[in-house]
């Protein structure tokens, strides 16, 4: 999971850039980076850290140009590294900048291909490098000295042909414009907004409507499956459908946990779905337990406190708020290695013990993944004075990897592999512990909701992975790559120079 933003401008685009990633650092904490073109020169920061981190005063006087883009990460496997920091850049042709969130799942096979037959150097492990080296290569390949808008068109249908997997991604060539495109199947997000100056309109694209709103532009839609627009440098806008058989499936965890309660994603309200996460809960726990002894109900901050508010409306239970959360650590669902998600649970949540005291409580969570969380908080409960804990699950059980760019574990290491809802209860320490059926979940998500999309990709939950083309081969692969002990065993890039390209022409 990352944040992409980009924004074609009548002015400076370097603080709305800034405030933009700011808005979307819930998409990735591990870096942050801004590029921005002027004329024909690129300026570029990009570093390890937070967006309040990474730049500073001295840096965003230097991001000159109205039209430019950035990007927050979080690596989906392997080693955190300041090198795979985007946005990325390759300088043939025109000098091409690019934003990307989600992963392809046939990245090694690429890279091959671009070095032995495109001779093409990826100088990262990252498949956002080699998304960047294909479209560039593909625009390349139409060998035109002044790109137009057909060619990045055609360049963009050609990558649609040559990547599986998940993508959204903004790309800029310098000079020229930005566009931004999306897989076929649109499994993550990215929408695009406008809004009128004195000098013209400005255009926005981002990975959440929240970018949008924040920055006062007006959200026009959602970038379609197979889609790209470009906006070209002077405000023109231009859209093409570029895959031949778009299908929409996006993934439905963005609706669980990625998102922004506040967000609008695929013209689905991700509020109004946990609403109904939390009324399909409650119908389930009054049929599986009619007398169910809840006392109050009390959400694991935060992204279940729109979900536990409405399960205990509907059980006509008291809905209090029994955690305090430190504000300044960071999601332990996005942390490397199990050593530090342990550490940091303490360290994040504090129990109000009279919220706690001679009192049956049901906690509420978006999801349980590893389980690490979740044990903790339900010995916190106890250590407070609860008399009995119950655990809900806003989502199904875990129990499959997700491949298309969320940094869920090895399959090994989810709670719910191969277990069922007794025996997750007693190893978290629950005195029973409910999840809610995929039906009711889907169903959250599609009610009122885009008619046209007619399934999600719930693969986590199901293991059906919607591009069909997911093998055991490559599950093999992300199994070695996830896993804590692989992501324990890296040797991070400590390195703190950043890398500034204030004044330089990248070439």
């Amino acid at each position: 999971m990352c944040g992409i933003i980009g924004i074609v401008g009548k002015y400076p685009v370097n603080q709305a850039l800034y405030d933009g990633l700011t808005v979307l650092q819930h998409r990735g904490q591990d870096a942050a980076g801004i590029v921005t073109c002027d004329d024909d020169r690129l300026y570029l920061r990009k570093n390890n850290g937070l967006v309040r981190d990474v730049f500073h005063t001295r840096h965003m006087k230097n991001l000159h140009g109205n039209m430019g883009m950035g990007h927050v990460r979080y690596p989906t496997a392997g080693c955190d590294s300041s090198a795979e920091a985007q946005p990325l850049y390759v300088n043939s042709p025109y000098g091409i900048t690019l934003a990307h969130n989600g992963n392809l799942i046939n990245a090694d096979s690429l890279k091959e291909e671009l070095f032995k037959q495109e001779l093409r150097h990826i100088n990262t492990n990252s498949d956002s490098e080699v998304l960047l080296n294909v479209f560039a290569y593909e625009l390349h390949q139409l060998n035109k000295l002044k790109v137009t808008k057909q060619d990045i068109f055609e360049a963009v249908s050609r990558v649609h042909k040559r990547c599986k997997g998940a993508y959204a991604a903004v790309a800029m060539i310098t000079g020229v414009g930005i566009v931004a495109f999306r897989d076929p199947y649109g499994i993550r997000p990215v929408v695009f907004g406008k809004r009128n100056t004195p000098n013209g309109t400005e255009y926005m694209f981002a990975s959440e409507s929240v970018a949008i709103d924040i920055l006062g532009f007006e959200l026009v839609r959602d970038i379609h499956p197979g889609e790209a627009i470009f906006i070209s440098v002077d405000g023109k806008l231009y859209t093409h459908q570029c895959a031949d058989n778009p299908v929409y499936a996006p993934c439905i965890f963005e609706h669980v946990y990625m998102a922004r309660p506040d967000s609008i994603i695929d013209n689905i309200s991700v509020y109004k779905a946990r609403l109904r996460m939390g009324k399909y809960l409650a119908k389930k726990i009054l049929h599986t337990y009619p007398k169910h002894e809840i006392d109050v109900v009390i959400p694991i901050p935060d992204t279940s406190r729109t979900a536990a508010l409405q399960l205990a409306y509907i059980l006509n239970c008291k809905f209090r708020e029994g955690f305090v959360k430190n504000r300044y650590i960071p999601r332990t669902f996005i942390m490397p290695g199990q050593s530090m998600r342990k550490k940091s649970v303490r360290q994040k949540l504090n129990a109000i013990n009279l919220e706690f005291r001679n009192k049956n409580v049901l906690l509420v969570d978006d999801s349980i993944v590893r389980g690490t969380t979740s044990k903790q908080i339900i010995e916190m409960a106890r250590d407070a004075g609860a008399k009995k804990v119950f655990f809900a699950s806003a989502a199904p059980a875990v129990r499959y990897p997700n491949v298309y760019g969320i940094d869920m574990p090895s399959v090994q290491e989810l709670l719910a592999h191969n277990r069922n809802s007794e025996e997750i209860a007693e190893l978290i320490g629950a005195d029973w512990l409910i999840y809610q059926d995929l039906e009711d979940l889907i169903s959250s998500c599609m009610r009122k909701g885009n008619k046209n999309i007619k399934q999600f990709d719930t693969s986590c939950f199901n293991g059906n992975y919607v591009t069909g083309d997911v093998d055991q081969d490559y599950l093999d692969h992300i199994e070695t790559a996830r896993n804590d002990a692989a992501k324990n065993g890296c040797e991070t890039d400590k390195n703190t120079e950043s890398i500034d390209l204030y004044n330089d022409r990248l070439e």
